[in-house]
């Protein structure tokens, strides 16, 4: 038999649900790398009851940085990051900088993963250079992740004050390729090139700090990821506000008329018993 109180009371705390997942959208708006909480439900005796909260992991905005440092990637993907213990994680929020000893690190102290570069801008793996086209072959072929990522570092020789004892100054362009740049910028070499990794299911990725996620069963393995890494940007939040503030609209409309079924189921057996006392 349906209930029409249980699946008012369904309804309602699954409203609730709803409406505290807008509201953490709502507050982080203007938080970097923040991804949109998106609730689905599922039907139960006609009452809507939560299924789960999914990542929207559509691109966000792009804001100014705090420095040249930091990166925004404009297309599909994640930058690879790995921690002291060698755990290996993918974030959006290119908030990076160089440390004092030159490595270049995200705001958690995790390492960014990119390739070494010879100086014909070719991705070294070992001792074996490969071409844009090879390294694109071997994607093509599902064996680019063979190619070992590393820490990219700019240490800087005390007694000239040079990065990497050589290099006045450094660039990070679209192709995601850092240079070192020397003689007034007449002189540029390719030093390394930022990794960049997406997944074929990326909402079922697991977000275990803010910003940063790890690969599950679900979101598979990673593969190659694509875009243009734009130098001193970063990613603001992906949160469309003017939706959810009609998904608000809608959740309160929907939560009112819960409570008064609710009211009015609890007046109805009130006037039952009444009559049955009588």
């Amino acid at each position: 038999m349906r209930d029409m109180f249980i699946n008012a009371m369904n309804t309602q705390k699954s409203t609730v649900h709803w409406m505290n997942a807008l509201s953490e959208n709502m507050v982080n708006l203007y938080t970097p790398g923040y991804r949109e909480n998106q609730v689905t439900f599922k039907t139960y005796l006609d009452s809507a009851v939560p299924d789960r909260i999914l990542k929207n992991m559509g691109q966000g905005k792009a804001i100014p940085g705090t420095s040249p440092e930091n990166v925004f990637l404009e297309g599909n993907g994640y930058f690879v990051l790995r921690n002291d213990e060698g755990g290996v994680s993918y974030t959006r929020l290119g908030e990076f900088k160089f440390d004092a000893e030159g490595v270049y690190r995200a705001s958690d102290g995790s390492k960014v993963q990119g390739y070494i570069l010879n100086d014909k801008g070719e991705i070294m793996s070992g001792t074996k250079s490969l071409s844009d086209e090879a390294f694109e072959d071997s994607i093509a072929q599902g064996g680019a992740l063979a190619v070992p990522t590393t820490e990219i570092k700019l240490w800087i020789d005390p007694d000239n004050g040079k990065y990497l004892g050589k290099y006045d100054e450094f660039e990070i362009k679209g192709d995601g390729i850092l240079y070192g740049k020397a003689n007034n910028g007449k002189d540029c070499t390719p030093l390394f090139k930022l990794a960049l990794m997406n997944f074929h299911n990326p909402q079922e990725l697991f977000e275990f700090k803010q910003g940063q996620y790890v690969e599950t069963a679900y979101s598979g393995k990673p593969v190659i990821g694509r875009g243009e890494v734009r130098s001193g940007l970063i990613e603001l939040s992906n949160i469309d506000f003017k939706a959810n503030a009609v998904y608000w609209q809608e959740a309160k409309t929907q939560l009112d008329l819960s409570g008064k079924i609710m009211s009015s189921y609890k007046d109805l057996l009130q006037t039952a018993m009444g009559l049955l006392d009588g």
